[in-house]
Parts: C-alpha cells; sequence; structure tokens
C-alpha cells in the first residue's frame, strides 16, 4: 500500500512511511493549541485545497505567510457561506489525482443534518480512494463540539487526537493515534514541540 507524507517526519516515521493513499484523517485539537501547523506542515508535501468554514481566506492565506516554518502554496476557498457543505461538497468533486484536501474547521460541515453529513463523507471518501488522494478534517474539541462528531470519528480512516495541556512553566502538547483503519495505530502518545514547526519533544518527564 503506497503511503503519502504528512510533511512531518517523526509522525511518518511512526506510521510505517505516512498516511495510505486515499485515507480521510480527522485531526482533533483544542481551539487554543497550535494544530494549524500540522496543516501549514501538510501544504508542503503536494498540491492541496485549503477550505476554510471560520476564517476568510485572505485570513488564512496572510497566516500562511507569516508562518516562520515552510508552506506551500496551496489553493485556499472560503466555504462558510449560507451553504457550507453544498459549496464543500462541489469543490471536493474537482480535485484533481493525488491532491491534499485540508477543511479547516469540519465543525460547520458537522453541524448539518446527520444524514447530509452523512452522504458528504460517503463521498468524499470515495473520491479520495478513486484518485489516491488525502483528505485532513480539523475538528475542535471543547464544549461545544458538534453532535456529529461521533459520526466524523467514526467514519474517519484514522483519527489524530492531540492533547494540550498547561502544566506548570510548561506548555505540554502529545498526539494520540488511537484510531488507525487498515494500519497499526500508536500504542503510545508522541510527546510533540509545537513552536515554528511540529518537532518531537526531547525533554524528559520529571516525576
Amino acid at each position: 500500500m503506497s503511503r503519502l507524507a504528512t510533511g512531518i517526519d517523526v509522525l511518518d516515521r511512526q506510521l510505517d512511511g505516512g498516511i495510505p493513499a486515499g485515507s480521510v484523517v480527522l485531526l482533533a485539537a483544542d481551539p487554543a493549541s497550535q494544530s494549524e501547523l500540522f496543516l501549514y506542515e501538510l501544504t508542503t508535501t503536494r498540491g492541496t485545497l485549503w477550505l476554510t468554514t471560520l476564517r476568510s481566506d485572505v485570513a488564512v492565506e496572510d497566516a500562511l505567510d507569516r508562518c516562520p516554518g515552510a508552506t506551500g502554496s496551496p489553493t485556499i476557498r472560503d466555504v462558510g457561506g449560507d451553504a457550507p457543505l453544498d459549496a464543500a461538497n462541489k469543490l471536493v468533486r474537482d480535485l484533481p489525482e493525488g491532491a491534499n484536501l485540508i477543511v479547516d474547521v469540519v465543525d460547520t460541515l458537522e453541524r448539518n443534518e446527520g444524514p447530509r453529513y452523512r452522504k458528504f463523507l460517503n463521498a468524499l471518501q470515495t473520491h479520495m480512494v478513486n484518485t489516491r488522494g488525502l483528505t485532513v478534517l480539523h475538528g475542535l474539541k471543547g464544549e461545544t463540539v458538534p453532535e456529529n462528531r461521533d459520526l466524523t470519528e467514526h467514519m474517519a480512516d484514522i483519527v489524530f487526537d492531540l492533547e494540550t495541556k498547561i502544566d506548570g512553566s510548561e506548555i505540554e502538547n502529545r498526539l494520540a493515534v488511537p484510531k488507525f483503519r487498515g494500519g497499526r495505530a500508536l500504542d503510545e502518545t508522541i510527546k510533540l514541540r509545537l513552536a515554528e514547526r511540529v518537532t518531537v519533544d526531547t525533554s524528559r518527564d520529571i516525576a
């Protein structure tokens, strides 16, 4: 099975070379975290369509320009209007072979009726398999998680769960991969540093 790089070397090594082509990934993270760095790294790997549902396309482009680490040049489209699911579905159908798709954030789409959202996810998965592309759905954790988040987690082939917490004077980021359909989920979390880029935190835990 061919693997697609995420742009994050340590993660690709842990996943035996990357993510299987044709996969849909959920990246779940706290709103007050550096999870967008994962999306920025992904844009460096191949052509990327970035669908933004909350921020404007100008805001996303500006954030990419100001990012101190390397980024690609994704095509950015704002689908946060009156019919975000319809707009996203139309753009997904036109994705070329081997492309990345980023949905940032998927929460807006999850707030549609369950059957409509399920139909979108099924069409998305079919298109990814047919084009051997890669989708990352950026979902926010917190008190206002949409009801359809369970559906996203079930339909996703892979789940990345980023936990960010403040421990005294330290900000600790740990990435769990509890689900990896057709592959090997990680039995331990990865401690990361999320600064200019996504790197491994080599500091030792002090009991």
